[in-house]
C-alpha cells in the first residue's frame, strides 16, 4: 500500500470542496441541460436522447462514476478533479454525463488525451447505448488502446490475496489485487492491478491513524505480475493466495477499459472502508454488472472478507497457494541437522569452501537440499539489501555451479510444501461474545463486540500462527446483585506478533495496546482508566512446548482516580501458547509491572486463557487471572461463547 503517482489530490479538503461546488451549482444543473451554441444538430440528437432515455440513472453509469448514494443525494468516491468533465460531476450524474457526451465530439490533435481514449469505458458504453454513429465523432474510437488489446489478448483474471504481515502497518489486515493474463504470455507476465495508499510513512501509529481519516491519496497502479510478486513474497515474506475468476473475454475487456480510466487518478484512501478491497468491486462490476459487491458493503471492509463476498457472487473457481521465500527456507531447514543448517548459512554468507562435503558419505539428496537451502537463503539476504549485487552474484553462482554437479531432483523432491487452510475458510472477522463469570466473589454477565479480527486464542486455520490483531474491541458486563451495567473495556487497538526466532531468522516480537481498561484504585474499586502498552521481546517455538515468548513493557495510565492523574510503569511477561489436542488451545501467562511516576504501585497477574474451537465460526473461552495491585488482591474467572459473523 505504498505505491502511486507522486501528486496529491486525495485529500478530505478536496472532497469538501466537491460538495461546496455541487451546492453552488445545484439549481443551475437541476434545470434541463440546454444546447450550446457550439453544439451539432447530431450532437443535440444524442443528448436529448440521454436525457429521455435517463442514462445517468442506470446503475453501470453508477459502477463508472464510482458514484453511491447518501444523504445528500449521489456523491462519487473520486477525489481527483481530473475524473470529472463537470464542474459538479462529483455529485450530479447528469451533468457529469452531459459534459462527457459533448467531450466526445470536441476534436484533439493528441488522440491518448482526447475524452475518447481518456474515458474509454464510458465511451464504449455509451456508444453502445446511444448507437453513436462513429462518422460524426472527430474521434471515433481509441485506436492506440485498441491496438494494445488486441495485441495482449486478455485472456482470464485471477484474484490475489498476499496474507497479513504484522511486522508492516500497511500490511496488517493482508491485501488484494487483480492480475489478468494474456493468451500467450506466461502467468508472471500477466498485468497485476492494485489499489493502495501513495505513503512513505514508516512510524506505523502514524500511518494507522491517518489511514483510519483519509489523509493519504489512493491510486491504482498497473506492474507486471512477477514485480507485485517479488515485493510481497520475496521482500515482504508473505505467502499468497490465488483465486482464479470465472470472467469472460467480453468482461476483462470491459474492466481493462476502466482500469485505463482511473490511471493515475487519487482517491482518500480509508484504512477499513475506501480501501484496496473495496475499490477492486467497481473493477469486478466494471467487467459484470450484474453481481452486487459495491451495494452490499456496509461499514467497513477488510480484504478477508472481501474474497468471501466475490466468492458468494459465484466469481471464483479455484484457488493456488505460492508459499513466501521465508516458507520455502523454513520447509529446506526443516529435519535438517544443525551441522547442515550451518554449511548453507555459511555458503551464503561465504565463510564456506565450495565443496563443504568433500569426503563424506552424506546421502545426494541431503546435499540438494543444503545447497538449496543456501541459495533461498542467500537471496533472502539480497532482498534484505545486505549484500552488494556483484557479491550475491558471486556467491550465487557458485552455490549453482555446485548444485549442477549433483544432477537434477524428481519433481517436488524439495518443495513438497503443504499447503495450508485457504485463507477465506478460516473464521470470520466480527465476533460477538456472551458469558459469565466471577470477579471478587460477585458474578457478572458480559457481553462483547469486535469487528476485527483475530485474537491470538482464536483458531489459527486460515491465520499466521502467533497473530493477535483486534480493532474496536467492546466489552460490557452487567452484575445482576447491584442491577448495574457498566462498561468494561474499550480495545482501540491491540497489536501482539509472535514471531518465533530460529537459526535462521530472527524477528523482534512485539505488542501495542491502547484503549480504555479497569484497574484497581487506592479506594480497593476497579474505575475506568486510559492506557497505552507497547511491549518488544523475543518468541521460539518448540514442537513440545509451543510458542514461547518473553517481553519488556511499558505501560501508561492516565485517569482522574490517579494520583496526579497519571502512571508510568515499566515491567516484563512471559507465555506458552500450545494447541493442545485438536480444537484444545491455552495460553499460560505472566505480567509484573512497576509504576514509578505518577501514581506509585506494583501490578502483577497470571492467569491461563483456554479456547476450545466448536466450528469453523464458534468457539467457547475459560479464563482464569489472578490479580495484585497495589496490596489488593482478585481473582477473576469467565466463561464465553464466541460467534464470529
Amino acid at each position: 500500500m505504498h505505491t502511486g503517482p507522486g501528486r496529491r489530490y486525495g485529500t478530505v479538503t478536496t472532497r469538501i470542496s466537491f460538495l461546496f461546488l455541487a451546492a453552488v451549482l445545484s439549481l443551475v444543473s437541476a434545470a434541463p441541460v440546454h444546447a450550446q451554441d457550439t453544439d451539432t444538430p447530431y450532437l443535440r440528437e444524442v443528448l436529448q436522447a440521454a436525457q429521455r432515455m435517463k442514462l445517468h440513472e442506470e446503475r453501470y453509469w453508477d459502477i463508472l462514476l464510482h458514484y453511491r448514494t447518501s444523504f445528500s443525494g449521489k456523491e462519487s468516491l473520486i477525489d481527483d478533479p481530473k475524473f470529472f468533465l463537470a464542474p459538479d460531476g462529483k455529485a450530479n450524474p447528469e451533468a457529469e454525463l452531459q459534459a462527457t457526451i459533448r467531450a466526445f465530439f470536441q476534436p484533439h490533435e493528441d488522440v491518448n488525451a482526447s475524452a475518447v481514449c481518456r474515458f474509454t469505458a464510458r465511451f464504449e458504453w455509451i456508444k453502445e447505448r446511444l448507437s453513436l454513429d462513429p462518422s460524426q465523432l472527430p474521434i471515433p474510437e481509441c485506436r492506440p488502446f485498441m491496438d494494445f488489446m488486441e495485441e495482449n489478448r486478455p485472456a482470464s483474471a485471477t484474484l490475489v490475496f498476499p496474507m497479513a504481515h504484522l511486522n508492516s502497518p500497511a500490511s496488517m489486515f493482508g491485501h488484494t489485487l487483480l492480475t489478468i493474463e494474456t493468451s500467450d504470455k506466461t502467468k508472471l507476465l500477466a498485468h497485476s492491478v492494485s489499489y493502495s495508499a501513495y505513503a512513505n510513512e514508516t512510524f506505523g501509529p502514524l500511518f494507522a491513524v491517518k489511514g483510519l481519516f483519509g489523509l493519504y491519496p489512493g491510486y491504482f497502479s498497473v506492474l507486471p505480475y512477477y514485480a507485485k510478486l517479488q515485493q510481497y513474497s520475496d521482500v515482504d515474506h508473505r505467502d499468497i493466495w490465488e483465486y482464479r475468476l470465472n470472467l469472460t473475454g467480453p468482461e476483462i475487456e470491459r474492466m481493462m477499459l476502466h482500469i485505463r480510466e482511473m490511471d493515475a487518478i487519487a482517491s482518500d484512501y480509508y484504512f477499513f472502508n475506501e480501501n484496496c478491497s473495496y475499490l477492486l468491486y467497481f473493477m469486478l462490476e466494471a467487467a459484470r454488472p450484474g453481481i452486487e459487491l459495491t451495494d452490499k458493503f456496509h461499514g467497513w471492509l477488510i480484504p478477508l472478507d472481501s474474497i468471501r463476498m466475490i466468492e458468494a457472487q459465484g466469481l471464483i473457481t479455484d484457488s493456488s497457494y505460492r508459499p513466501s521465500r521465508t516458507t520455502k527456507i523454513r520447509h529446506l531447514a526443516t529435519g535438517a541437522s544443525a551441522e547442515r543448517q550451518g554449511i548453507a548459512l555459511g555458503m551464503a554468507d561465504g565463510v564456506i569452501p565450495e565443496d563443504p562435503f568433500s569426503g563424506s558419505d552424506t546421502p545426494d539428496l541431503e546435499k540438494r537440499k543444503t545447497y538449496e537451502l543456501a541459495g533461498e537463503y542467500l537471496q533472502y539476504l539480497y532482498t534484505k539489501h545486505t549484500l552488494p549485487k556483484e557479491v550475491y552474484q558471486e556467491r550465487f553462482l557458485s552455490i549453482l555451479n555446485a548444485r549442477s554437479r549433483l544432477g537434477t531432483s524428481p519433481s517436488g523432491e524439495l518443495y513438497e510444501i503443504q499447503d495450508p487452510v485457504r485463507p477465506d475458510l478460516g473464521h470470520r472477522s466480527n465476533r460477538f461474545a456472551i458469558g459469565s463469570g466471577m470477579k471478587k466473589g460477585d458474578v457478572f454477565v458480559e457481553m462483547r463486540l469486535r469487528p476485527a479480527y483475530h485474537h491470538l486464542m482464536d483458531n489459527d486455520s486460515g491465520f499466521v500462527e502467533g497473530a493477535h490483531l483486534v480493532f474496536a474491541d467492546v466489552g460490557a458486563r452487567f452484575y445482576p446483585e447491584d442491577n448495574k451495567l457498566s462498561l468494561e473495556s474499550l480495545d482501540i487497538i491491540d497489536i501482539f506478533s509472535l514471531s518465533p526466532r530460529d537459526e535462521i531468522f530472527h524477528p523482534i516480537s512485539w505488542k501495542v495496546k491502547t484503549g480504555l481498561s479497569r484497574i484497581t484504585a487506592r479506594d480497593g474499586d476497579d474505575h475506568l482508566v486510559y492506557g497505552l502498552n507497547p511491549g518488544g521481546g523475543f518468541a521460539y517455538k518448540s514442537d513440545e512446548l509451543g510458542l514461547m515468548y518473553w517481553m519488556l513493557e511499558t505501560n501508561l495510565y492516565a485517569g482522574g482516580i490517579l494520583e496526579k492523574n497519571y502512571a508510568l510503569g515499566a515491567g516484563g511477561s512471559a507465555g506458552l501458547v500450545k494447541r493442545i489436542r485438536g480444537p484444545w488451545k491455552a495460553h499460560v501467562f505472566a505480567r509484573d509491572l512497576y509504576y514509578v511516576l505518577g501514581d506509585t504501585f506494583n501490578s502483577f497477574e497470571a492467569g491461563v486463557q483456554q479456547n476450545f474451537t466448536l466450528e469453523q465460526n464458534q468457539s467457547i473461552t475459560l479464563d482464569l487471572t489472578r490479580r495484585k495491585t497495589r496490596d489488593f488482591f482478585q481473582t477473576e474467572t469467565k466463561l464465553l461463547w464466541n460467534v464470529f459473523f
